[in-house]
């Protein structure tokens, strides 16, 4: 299996940034910052290039992220990202600093809830079909996953783009992550989610209760919580004192 590409920036403790389905610089420019105290880690997942070709595929993610964990780093993860991030986690617990979760569609903790039922029935038609779908449907997943100006006619090139690349997707609903063994480790943890949408607030709800993490909800960004403006600082914080040693 051919290694992934992932690229370095700043000095100190690492943060391991993983991206969802927009590109790593896309995804984390507004974390960039953060490199005057920390080491950004930017794993390219696998189709992004200049990793190698590949279907978005969380197990496979997992894999590749599991060597990243060895320097102990605080993991950030976005979107889709957080389902490889979490099946890694939970194979190597004591070598993960700290997590930040934003907005993971992790369906199986909050099945039954309409809301949520009714965003992973969008969520799997787009990563089924990809551009042969119904367009209502793929203009609406746009918007939930963060596009901006998805227009009411005919997809523009780069939105088209999103959808074939997402298309043939291993579907989120089957990750199934053991959390427990992440509860069980003590692992200090933040949820995050822009209150853009009633699904995810309730995933993420679910999933912060599961982990015992802190619950943040940052509105103005969408789904890119993490552009939004009070997003690093509480980021900071968060970051600072799971570095703080337990008795201080």
């Amino acid at each position: 299996m051919t290694d992934i590409t992932v690229t370095r920036e700043g000095r100190g403790p690492e943060l391991l940034l993983v991206h969802g389905g927009a590109s790593p610089r896309a995804t984390w420019r507004a974390l960039m910052p953060l490199a005057e105290r920390w080491t950004l880690v930017l794993p390219h997942r696998r189709g992004y290039p200049p990793s190698p070709p590949g279907d978005h595929d969380f197990e496979l993610d997992a894999v590749d992220l599991i060597p990243l964990l060895a320097s102990r780093p605080h993991v950030i993860a976005h979107s889709y990202g957080v389902l490889g991030t979490l099946i890694a986690a939970t194979e190597s617990p004591d070598t993960v600093r700290s997590l930040t979760l934003i907005e993971p569609p992790l369906f199986s903790i909050a099945r039954g809830d309409p809301e949520v039922d009714a965003f992973e029935r969008m969520s799997n038609a787009v990563l089924t079909h990809g551009l042969e779908g119904d367009p209502a449907t793929q203009r609406d997943f746009l918007r939930v996953a963060g596009a901006p100006e998805v227009p009411d006619g005919p997809l523009p090139a780069k939105l088209a783009h999103s959808i074939r690349r997402a298309h043939r997707a291993r579907l989120p609903g089957a990750a199934r992550p053991p959390l427990q063994v992440l509860r069980d480790a003590a692992i200090p943890s933040l949820v995050a989610s822009g209150g853009h949408s009633g699904a995810i607030e309730r995933i993420c709800d679910a999933l912060a209760s599961e982990l015992r993490a802190e619950r943040l909800v940052v509105a103005g960004a969408g789904h890119f919580v993490q552009r939004a403006e009070a997003f690093a600082e509480r980021l900071t914080r968060h970051l600072t004192a799971a570095e703080r040693p337990a008795d201080e």
